[in-house]
């Protein structure tokens, strides 16, 4: 009689063994079940990276915002232990990933002890600043504060996120800002560590300030090809940078799921939401009037632009990010 063979895990983070299995082979079955205290489950090699990962806590912070919230529900999905850290535990955000299995940490960038707190015992960290909720300068000191904090605490993998082009020495003061905490991540010497840098959200365009009735309104030229990324999909790239810790430390990487003109947009969004909507262009100064930050970016956007490699991340990376029109047909209401 012969026995189908199968795939046994000696030890976490061993080979495996290929064992074929006979009437004979008593001595291998004994072998088998000597093991069995070790095994934790019949997998494949593909998958043993993100188990071995899985296995090991990771702080989110921003864990109620867009980029920090994508990153915390899908390391979830993917079986991590996740810390989400968050001023706000009582909020609709926090009780969400709460249901999901996150643990609800209370943390504020600016407070160096709650920041300690959160960070003890972590094995990976997703370190998100907003600059416009904190400001240039305050982002810079947070963005820094918490880098060194997880290196005193003895964080394994650190993942920042940037913005696009940051490294570029673009003249945006909320690039520039961001560009100088990745100078700390580097010098930090963390012993795993990935810079993720993404480009202008898709989500932007459903704002109050972009999309105005039947109008979609941008200072920027008909003509300028703007970079754009589904916040879904640095949920999708965040994870794998912790699953993938190995593969992927020391990588800093912009990343953008499409590139399109205002027009362009406008014509989706009208064949999604089924009516018509056409783009309206700004007068640059109107901007300036309301923040001279983001009116330096704009005029950024229309004369140099992101550069990320759309398909080449993707093709390297084994993901898919959403196309404009994919994502506004899964996410924008008629």
């Amino acid at each position: 009689m012969t026995f189908r063979p199968r795939i046994v895990e000696l030890e976490p983070g061993k080979p495996f063994a290929w064992l074929s299995e006979t009437r004979e082979h008593d001595a291998g079955r004994q072998f088998v079940r000597s093991c069995s205290a070790h095994r934790r489950a019949i997998r494949t090699v593909a998958g043993q990276d993100a188990r071995m990962a899985n296995d090991k806590t990771v702080l989110v912070t921003g864990a109620t915002g867009k980029q920090g919230g994508a990153v915390a529900r899908r390391l979830l999905e993917r079986g991590h232990r996740v810390r989400a850290m968050t001023r706000k535990p009582d909020s609709d955000g926090a009780r969400e990933l709460g249901k999901l299995g996150a643990t609800i940490v209370v943390g504020d960038l600016d407070d160096a002890k709650s920041v300690g707190t959160a960070l003890a015992g972590a094995w990976g960290v997703w370190a998100v600043q907003n600059s416009w909720e904190a400001g240039v300068e305050k982002e810079e000191e947070q963005g820094k504060r918490i880098a060194k904090l997880a290196r005193e605490q003895g964080v394994q993998h650190y993942v920042y996120s940037s913005v696009g082009s940051a490294h570029r020495k673009t003249g945006i003061p909320h690039f520039d800002n961001k560009a100088r905490v990745e100078d700390t991540v580097r010098a930090l010497k963390f012993p795993s560590y990935v810079i993720l840098r993404p480009v202008y959200f898709m989500e932007n365009l459903l704002a109050p300030w972009s999309l105005q009735g039947d109008k979609l309104m941008a200072a920027l030229q008909p003509t300028t090809k703007l970079q754009m990324i589904a916040v879904e999909d640095i949920g999708q790239l965040g994870a794998l940078a912790f699953d993938k810790a190995a593969e992927m430390n020391g990588k800093e990487i912009d990343f953008a799921g499409d590139a399109i003109t205002m027009p362009e947009a406008a014509a989706i969004l009208s064949e999604v939401m089924g009516k018509p909507i056409t783009f309206q262009q700004q007068p640059i100064d109107a901007v300036r009037a309301q923040s001279e930050d983001t009116a330096i970016m704009l005029e950024w956007f229309d004369k140099v632009g992101y550069n990320a490699d759309i398909e080449g991340v993707q093709r390297q990376y084994g993901v898919k990010f959403l196309r404009l029109r994919d994502w506004a047909r899964k996410n924008v209401k008629r």
